[in-house]
């Protein structure tokens, strides 16, 4: 599987982004981007249109606000920060994702063992 694209699940960019500003502090669009393409080892691979997309989401719903600043490369960017509701949010979505996923875990688990003793 090294070296595949994978598809942003729906539903977990605006959790990914919102624990990226958490953990990182203000970023531009860019830079959260860049982020979680590092972070996921360059499975995903984040386009402009869907992280503004994602942005413009949170934005709507008070997870996060945005000022604009100066870049690294000294041009004008505006840089996200996580809000006081964002924090909550980010709580409740990552406890249900670590449900879901442990779900999914024992479901594929059991998958294989069934799969073995045939």
């Amino acid at each position: 599987m090294a070296g595949r694209k994978s598809e942003v699940l729906q539903g977990t960019l605006d959790l990914m982004v919102l624990k990226t500003l958490a953990a990182m502090g203000p970023l531009h669009g860019y830079g959260i981007a860049r982020r979680i393409e590092q972070i996921s080892r360059d499975v995903f691979q984040l386009n402009q249109g869907t992280i503004y997309a994602s942005l413009v989401r949170l934005l709507q719903r008070g997870w996060i606000s945005a000022a604009w600043g100066t870049s690294e490369n000294n041009r004008k960017a505006k840089f996200y920060s996580i809000t006081k509701a964002g924090r909550k949010q980010l709580g409740r979505e990552a406890e249900s994702w670590q449900r879901v996923s442990a779900v999914i875990g024992r479901v594929l688990q059991l998958a294989e063992r069934r799969s073995s003793d045939v």
